[in-house]
């Protein structure tokens, strides 16, 4: 991801422009126990002044391929044409149920931000291990990711991020605008407590 010409071919992005007040994010995280057979996803909208305004949980599959299509639907429910910008606690999340960035850019019409906190030097052969037959498909969902950019915020600490329509600026200045303290964006702090608590709430 050298270039923002990559981010989403064909499609010209909702204008986006963090700096302003009245922004809102889709943030969106996820818990669970690998003796589940989903993941409980929570989801919070945010305002710039980080006010919680609204929430929303989904699931995803253990070891599945419909992250995607939940997201996008926990999204569809809140029936809101205010958010502004989506962003996700990873891509590759409950146990390499891959988020294809793009495509979610692509059907919601707006910019996406996913965030990991460590570099790493892939996943191709942890996905070979675990998908077997499998894993070509995998692999090429995993391929069609591009690589991360790692950027310092104003808060010293440093992200690994993916992005699509929007400029490697204005995802970070959005990072900036929701991070109060250390690396965890504020969306996506309030969402993992949500989807954690929702978890431990149905399974008890």
């Amino acid at each position: 991801m050298k270039t923002d010409s990559n981010k989403c071919s064909n499609f010209t992005p909702r204008h986006f422009h963090p700096e302003k007040r009245g922004i809102r994010i889709f943030g969106i995280a996820e818990s669970f126990k690998k003796s589940n057979s989903t993941s409980t996803l929570g989801g919070v909208v945010m305002r710039r002044d980080l006010i919680v305004d609204g929430i929303v949980f989904g699931s995803a599959t253990l070891k599945g391929d419909d992250s995607t299509k939940n997201i996008h639907g926990m999204f569809r429910s809140l029936q809101r044409d205010d958010i502004n910008c989506i962003m996700l606690d990873g891509l590759i999340i409950s146990l390499y149920n891959i988020i294809d960035g793009e495509k979610l850019n692509n059907i919601t019409g707006l910019p996406i931000i996913a965030i990991t906190f460590e570099d790493s030097r892939g996943l191709e052969e942890h996905i070979k291990h675990h998908f077997l037959e499998k894993s070509e498909m995998k692999l090429e969902q995993y391929r069609k990711l591009g690589n991360r950019d790692q950027v310092r915020l104003r808060t010293d600490k440093s992200l690994y991020i993916r992005y699509w329509g929007l400029s490697l600026k204005g995802a970070l200045n959005t990072l900036n605008a929701f991070t109060l303290q250390g690396s965890i964006p504020e969306p996506i702090r309030v969402a993992k407590l949500l989807a954690r608590a929702h978890r431990n709430s149905i399974n008890s």
